[in-house]
């Protein structure tokens, strides 16, 4: 497995930033606890001196397919792209899903042939997965129904500006255990950050991924829990993390989950249990009245937009991890074509 960069990258250090195109980001557990380190790093340079890494990218060629709609995703990925000087190519998929027409392999044979990236925004994790395996070009994951591991690289990000040092940090997810509390889990597992997700009974998070994230956990001194008590999920927390009652396609367990997660609606008398001066953090779009007030999500205690501010940056730093640096190799070792 090739390893990705694990310098601390500081700026005008670009040359650091090697190829890699034969790894992907699926999931979180794609990058080692050392590499999204490594990540962070990179992002937080890229942030400040956005200058240093023009043209990083220039004459890299990425496709985009969503399957969903996105604000946040797409804007950030085609401005991040643009910003590296590389070019992108929308297809909405929202018509049909990919792999209704031919076999996600064939896609992925034909792509690989054409473009130097892929980015998904799917419903199916499988689809991402098929793809990474079948493709000789980097696959990230925008969004399935299993993670969102760029979200959780902006949310570290944004925990490590607000908090320094991420370990030990106390963080709480209350709500729904989805995709967004997965990679959560798994990136606050690397960091060496506690984390503890409060859900109703019956929607708690995915066994598999909670001892994959306590496995990390074990290894970078953090804890990772899971409650059905909202109270005792956010007592003493810094952060305070929510998400949508119900994610895009649950569009018709709407009524039914707004009665079963009202006990979890972050309000100003749960955010009371939390630490002095906590965080709030979202990864909208949010539904205020829903999994959280007005008064809280409005409130100088919500970073909601540094968070999608990091998507940016977060996202910059991936595909410069991904695709950058040298000369691109279009068939890897691990291509079927080998």
């Amino acid at each position: 497995m090739t390893t990705l960069p694990m310098a601390h990258i500081t700026p005008r250090k670009v040359t650091s930033v090697k190829n890699t195109n034969d790894r992907d980001l699926v999931s979180i557990t794609d990058f080692t606890p050392e590499e999204i380190t490594s990540a962070l790093d990179l992002a937080s340079a890229m942030k400040v001196h956005p200058a240093d890494f023009r043209g990083a990218l220039a004459g890299k060629q990425v496709v985009m397919f969503f399957e969903k709609p996105s604000l946040r995703t797409r804007i950030t990925f085609e401005s991040g792209i643009s910003s590296l000087g590389g070019v992108s190519f929308f297809v909405d998929q929202g018509a049909s899903r990919l792999g209704a027409r031919e076999p996600l392999s064939d896609i992925a044979h034909n792509l690989e042939r054409w473009v130097d990236g892929i980015v998904l925004r799917t419903f199916a994790h499988d689809t991402c997965s098929v793809m990474a395996e079948h493709s000789s070009i980097p696959v990230i994951n925008a969004l399935s129904d299993h993670e969102h591991p760029c979200q959780a690289l902006a949310d570290v990000l944004t925990l490590k500006e607000h908090f320094g040092s991420l370990r030990k940090l106390k963080v709480a997810f209350v709500g729904d255990g989805n995709n967004v509390a997965h990679s959560l889990m798994l990136a606050c597992a690397s960091v060496g950050a506690n984390l503890t997700v409060g859900t109703p009974k019956g929607y708690e998070p995915s066994v598999q991924v909670l001892k994959q994230a306590q496995k990390i956990a074990k290894s970078t001194g953090a804890t990772i829990d899971v409650t059905t008590d909202a109270v005792a999920a956010v007592t003493g927390a810094q952060a305070i993390y929510t998400d949508v009652w119900a994610s895009m396609g649950q569009e018709s367990e709407a009524a039914e989950r707004q009665q079963i997660f009202l006990p979890f609606q972050v309000n100003a008398k749960l955010m009371s249990q939390a630490a002095k001066k906590a965080k709030f953090m979202h990864c909208l779009p949010a539904h205020r009245g829903d999994e959280v007030t007005a008064d809280v999500i409005d409130s100088p205690s919500s970073v909601v937009f540094d968070q999608a501010e990091n998507r940016l940056h977060a996202q910059k730093a991936i595909l410069l991890m991904l695709l950058g640096g040298g000369t691109a190799h279009r068939f890897p070792s691990r291509s079927a074509h080998a």
